[in-house]
């Protein structure tokens, strides 16, 4: 990804734009500075995670569904992708972001310092599950997350460190981000996530770990990469179940899939529409 978006005929950059400091201009050694929504950019590892379609559909569909929230949370935040994606598109609300790996948060600060967003966007540094981090009382409106899709040992984990942390399971579970994003969600709350829903068994986690925590999932959209291939991931929404009547909590609602690319590799039509609403050009 390149730092300014390239520009098409008859649109132009939406937003508000960004007068990041002096010495933030430039990615420092190893670093990319990357676009992400509207005139934001984000601080990447060259060698490192990187962001991708994943962290920006968990984005899109948390703020589409829940597009007054006043506070936010996001869960497992790394380098900041889903809250500041979400940060865009929710220009009034205060974030809450909570990340354990050191060199994701570092880059994160970065970012968000870029971007403006200090003044409402706070990072914190620590395992969401420890109480340390959060406290009870801590409530919000939307709660964010993109979990790590794989057991560790179930997969050939990465050379770098960063990339480990981000793909296999070594602080929590979807589980985990379930009963996590319940403690902290005010009533009426939403959470949105991003997992695979193939094969089955993988939805059948988050299935089993929203049940357990006392969540419903009121609506799923499939995700397929490419057009006539069968959908890989999902994302979710889910509402704590005391908040809702028998009706809505017994059947989740299943949407058309969201297809990313046509049969030819070009992005798909619908695809084209929802980079558009998180400031990205088609």
């Amino acid at each position: 990804m390149s730092t300014e978006p390239k520009q098409f005929k008859g649109w132009t950059i939406p937003g508000p734009k960004v007068n990041p400091p002096e010495h933030l201009r430039e990615p420092g050694p190893g670093e990319t500075l990357d676009a992400l929504s509207g005139h934001f950019r984000i601080f990447q590892l060259r060698d490192g995670h990187r962001f991708s379609t994943d962290d920006l559909l968990a984005a899109w569909y948390g703020t589409s569904w829940a597009p007054l929230a006043r506070t936010v949370l996001d869960l497992g935040s790394g380098i900041g992708s889903v809250g500041m994606t979400a940060a865009w598109r929710l220009p009034q609300a205060r974030f809450v972001t909570v990340e354990a790996q050191s060199e994701s948060v570092r880059l994160a600060r970065k970012s968000a310092e870029y971007n403006e967003l200090l003044p409402r966007y706070q990072i914190r540094e620590g395992d969401f599950r420890s109480p340390d981090v959060l406290t009870s009382d801590e409530t919000f409106d939307l709660v964010l997350g993109s979990p790590p899709y794989f057991p560790l040992g179930s997969g050939i984990t990465a050379e770098h460190p960063q990339k480990v942390a981000c793909r296999f399971e070594l602080r929590g579970t979807v589980a985990d981000y379930c009963s996590t994003a319940v403690r902290h969600m005010e009533p009426g709350g939403l959470f949105a996530c991003v997992f695979p829903m193939n094969p089955p068994e993988q939805n059948q986690r988050v299935i089993e770990g929203a049940r357990a925590a006392g969540l419903s999932i009121i609506r799923q959209r499939p995700i397929a990469l490419r057009e006539g291939e069968p959908p890989l991931l999902a994302v979710s929404a889910m509402m704590r179940s005391i908040d809702l009547p028998e009706k809505i909590r017994a059947k989740t609602w299943m949407e058309p899939e969201l297809i990313i690319r046509a049969k030819d590799g070009t992005v798909h039509s619908e695809y084209q529409a929802v980079k558009l609403s998180f400031g990205f050009p088609p």
